[in-house]
């Protein structure tokens, strides 16, 4: 297995979880000794599962690794490639956090070297077997998705689609792909007894959902979602990031998103999961 991708998607992490679930590891080895290393391990009968990292690091000569691997490939060496990515915004800010120098920096802003980068790592995305988008990924989720791929051997879904309930008044989510409001709805915030429920409890789910047009929204979201990720899979867009929104982000828009993951989830095609983001902020801030 070549473990490669972009710097800060998270192939140190990635590692560690081949290595827990058996794979000998070895990252950053320089692109000329790639040959070599595959006939060692060949020879080797006790490293059934190998992984070596390849990536930016090797510099200029990462050009050389199109050649090699269609060497490998001549030489009927089986090989998978598994391609880490993020969006931009997100590996910026990981590099903040970190306040590591990206490897090619060379006293660039590090937006230009992602951007070069980029570039450079293209024909390794192209034809990777596996591609993992980690923008949105907790560790939980990036080892329950290698799992899925190196232990269970289930189908990759290089598409992952989140649904997010969020709250107007806290801002549109950054990463929203398509943003959905659902304020036209009665509001249980109004009713004294269900103000401190959420949408995850029965009575605000069944105040949201006796209102046909919750149905009617959630019934015409659906038609049109499961018509569009399919596009997008096409198109070759591994990440999506469906945003529902009413005022608080507590009760309407908590619910309806509940209801589209129940709709969704049956379709093994994609990736799918759902996250609340302002669900408890009214009750930090004492409200």
């Amino acid at each position: 297995l070549i473990l490669t991708g972009m710097s800060g998607a998270g192939k140190s992490t990635a590692f560690k979880i081949l290595e827990d679930i058996g794979y000998h590891c070895v990252d950053n080895l320089p692109v000329a000794l790639l040959k070599n290393f595959v006939d060692l391990s060949v020879k080797n009968a006790d490293a059934k599962k190998v992984a070596v990292g390849i990536d930016i690091r090797n510099g200029d000569a990462i050009n050389d690794l199109q050649d090699i691997l269609m060497e490998l490939d001549d030489d009927g060496k089986a090989f998978d490639i598994l391609f880490l990515d993020a969006e931009d915004d997100v590996l910026v800010k990981r590099y903040k956090e970190t306040r590591r120098t990206h490897p090619l920096s060379n006293g660039q802003r590090v937006q230009q070297s992602i951007a070069e980068e980029r570039i450079k790592m293209q024909f390794l995305k192209d034809k990777a077997d596996y591609i993992i988008d980690t923008t949105h990924l907790l560790v939980r989720d990036l080892k329950e998705e290698m799992q899925k791929i190196f232990v269970n051997h289930e189908n990759h879904k290089s598409m992952f689609v989140t649904i997010l309930s969020f709250g107007y008044k806290y801002g549109i989510p950054k990463d929203a792909d398509l943003v959905f409001d659902v304020r036209f709805l009665p509001n249980p915030y109004y009713i004294e007894e269900l103000r401190p429920k959420t949408g995850l409890d029965i009575e605000i789910s069944n105040f949201v959902m006796k209102n046909k047009e919750a149905h009617e929204f959630v019934d015409k979201l659906w038609d049109m979602v499961s018509f569009l990720i399919p596009q997008y899979i096409a198109e070759g867009k591994t990440q999506l990031v469906i945003c529902i929104g009413c005022t608080g982000g507590k009760h309407r828009s908590v619910t309806l998103a509940q209801e589209l993951y129940y709709k969704l989830c049956g379709d093994k095609n994609y990736g799918l999961r759902v996250e609340h983001r302002d669900i408890d902020k009214d009750a930090k801030r004492g409200k």
